[in-house]
């Protein structure tokens, strides 16, 4: 243990034992988590564990949603970058899904349950939410029940789930979302040691899949051994009729390097259009940016951090610093950019 105690040291605060274990197993540590938890024992000098009160579920019942809202970590060049977490917990199997968003707004919420239900292979009947706003007009209280939203009940009904409101201070009817809630903390440990926002989903992805490999302590097995018996009982759905309901038309502003900005990534628009607002629409896995209802730039949905238009990025060197080239050697220079672009 002893190359790993400066580490160890530095997350320790912040970070449980386990988030640490997995991180300096990375770095080449073999030593057990015992060991480990003991060492961080001594450094905090205590230990807190809260209990969980669980609610037993059958395969095709229920699941729960959440979010982990306003997280703030930052990367290696120490910019910050502040995000929410989409939580999606399986009743029976206990199987886990996890989105890295960047809002919480309704159509945010849409897309993230259709990608939940692609992902865990169907719908099941109920869906728990914890009076957010985006599902609720209403909250639940002891004297007065809860009121969902129109479009929240149109969705629902679209996807064959009826919605249900955690009760306030009843944590058997939320154990398991504010439990993973808790153990999404392990990414905190990733602080100052990520390059950017795909790093950043990238490891979010990757404890997603630590979790649903993991022997719950709830039901003594695998989320992923449980979820191959669970799946089958989850109900069927039309993605493209879900897919209908969720408001992809957003406005955003052109920045002054004639980018606007989607998910934490960036694409480029004709320099014309710096300074003014346009609309973006996402169908499929396109970006399509308008102006005045006209199309002015498409591109594909990425994850890379800047995404140049050919065209685009002809524009902006030809006003800039390469505004004396003749077009042979300026096409030339657009693609040394582009090539060294699709390299981040």
């Amino acid at each position: 243990m002893d190359p790993y105690r400066d580490v160890i040291k530095d997350k320790y605060k912040t970070c449980s034992a386990t988030a640490i274990f997995y991180f300096i197993k990375e770095l080449g540590y073999e030593g057990g988590i015992s060991i480990l938890r003991d060492y961080c024992h001594q450094l905090k000098k205590a230990q807190y564990q809260q209990p969980v009160i669980r609610v037993e579920t059958a395969p095709d019942d229920v699941s729960q949603v959440d979010w982990k809202e306003d997280l703030v970590l930052y990367t290696r060049e120490h910019r910050p970058i502040t995000f929410s977490l989409f939580l999606y917990v399986l009743g029976y199997s206990r199987k886990k899904f996890l989105k890295l968003v960047f809002d919480r707004k309704q159509d945010t919420l849409f897309q993230c349950l259709i990608e939940a239900f692609q992902n865990t292979g169907g719908v099941p009947q109920r869906i728990y939410f914890d009076n957010m706003k985006t599902a609720v007009d209403h909250a639940k209280s002891s004297y007065r029940k809860v009121i969902w939203n129109s479009r929240l009940l149109n969705f629902s009904k679209a996807a064959g789930f009826i919605p249900q409101a955690c009760r306030p201070f009843r944590p058997q009817t939320k154990g398991k979302v504010e439990a993973l809630a808790r153990t999404v903390d392990r990414i905190k440990v990733y602080n100052h040691e990520f390059q950017d926002e795909k790093a950043l989903k990238n490891i979010v992805k990757q404890l997603e899949t630590q979790l649903n490999h993991k022997i719950s302590q709830a039901t003594d097995q695998r989320p992923e051994d449980l979820w191959i018996k669970e799946k089958e009982y989850l109900q069927p759905y039309n993605p493209i009729l879900l897919n209908s309901l969720v408001d992809h038309d957003l406005t955003r502003k052109v920045s002054n390097e004639s980018m606007i900005t989607y998910l934490g990534n960036k694409y480029s628009v004709p320099v014309k259009y710096i300074g003014q607002t346009v609309n973006v629409k996402v169908t499929d896995q396109k970006l399509m940016i308008y102006h005045a209802s006209r199309l002015v730039r498409q591109h594909y949905l990425s994850d890379k951090k800047l995404n140049y238009h050919r065209d685009d990025m002809k524009e902006i060197l030809g006003t800039t610093i390469f505004h004396d080239l003749d077009d042979d050697k300026l096409a030339e220079q657009v693609e040394i950019n582009l090539r060294m672009f699709d390299q981040l």
